[in-house]
């Protein structure tokens, strides 16, 4: 598979880029607008992704989703089939 150009990248995806972006400032604006967030682990996170996107270089996505996810567990339960 090749990669687009990054000017046809940024032709296709600006625009949902930046609505994106701005539901997240949006989001973000509320909170501030509350209290008792400052100390809430799932605002860390938000702000470990942020710092994430503003990292560089390939992965982000990767790096985002593993901030969001629990580590595995291998006490885990196994999923059985439906028969």
């Amino acid at each position: 598979m090749t990669p687009l150009p990054a000017s046809r990248a940024l032709d296709q995806f600006f625009l949902d880029a930046r609505a994106r972006l701005l539901d997240i400032a949006a989001i973000l604006d509320r909170v501030d607008r509350g209290d008792g967030a400052v100390n809430d682990p799932r605002m860390q996170r938000i702000h470990e992704a942020i710092a994430a996107l503003q990292a560089g270089g390939p992965g982000r996505a990767a790096a985002i989703q593993k901030i969001f996810s629990l580590e595995y567990d291998a006490s885990w339960p196994k999923p059985k089939p439906r028969f």
